[in-house]
């Protein structure tokens, strides 16, 4: 059964807006790929919903943790290393056992399925955003 072993604790990174830094690991169990386990320190911009008013207002904070596994599996080192489709997936599969509404979780899915294609496998797992 998929679901997450540990919460999402996050701190604002300092002198950044929208960088966020795990204060501590985040653990998830997938159906799919196996348990991810996202290191301390992992820095994420959390969803990227463009600043577009209607789409980030309906989609903006919506999905932080599922949003961090999917930023972790588009890393080029992450563990299990997955394809573009299997951490887009994850990605719908976290956001369904979190309760997100059939329209936010396919709207977001769909958004990294047509969008998110040039950010995967662009950086490391430690690198710095």
């Amino acid at each position: 059964m998929s679901r997450f072993l540990t919460e999402l604790n996050t701190q604002l990174k300092p002198y950044s807006d929208s960088v966020w830094v795990l204060d501590s690991v985040l653990i998830y169990e997938s159906n799919l790929v196996g348990l991810i386990v996202v290191p301390k320190c992992f820095e994420t911009d959390l969803a990227s919903i463009p600043r577009i008013p209607i789409a980030y207002m309906a989609f903006g904070g919506r999905a932080h943790r599922e949003a961090v596994l999917h930023d972790y599996l588009y890393r080029i080192d992450s563990e299990p290393q997955v394809t573009f489709m299997q951490a887009n997936k994850v990605f719908l599969e976290a956001m369904k056992i979190r309760g997100k509404s059939f329209f936010v979780r396919w709207s977001m899915y769909m958004g990294v399925v047509v969008g998110g294609y040039f950010s995967f496998h662009k950086k490391k797992v430690n690198d710095q955003i």
